[in-house]
């Protein structure tokens, strides 16, 4: 899904109040915040609305064993 929001004259744009509420309801529905693309550095904030406490957990140790320098995209999903 791609959100596109623009509120001309505003000085501050509503995008984080749009895609607050949008994938609020996306979490709601039992969506995903991402596809095709994956959950990348744009959603990331948005990815406990799509996933479980344990599949990220899961995800953090499939990237460890895949990646146990990380050197691969450092901190992209999984800040440190």
């Amino acid at each position: 899904m791609h959100i596109v929001t623009h509120c001309k004259g505003l000085a501050k744009q509503p995008k984080d109040d749009v895609e607050a509420v949008v994938y609020g309801l996306v979490r709601d529905f039992g969506g995903t915040v991402s596809a095709e693309h994956g959950i990348g550095t744009t959603k990331r904030r948005w990815l406990a609305h799509a996933r479980s406490p344990e599949e990220i957990a899961l995800m953090r140790t499939i990237k460890a064993a895949l990646d146990p320098s990380d050197i691969l995209d450092p901190g992209k999903v999984f800040p440190d």
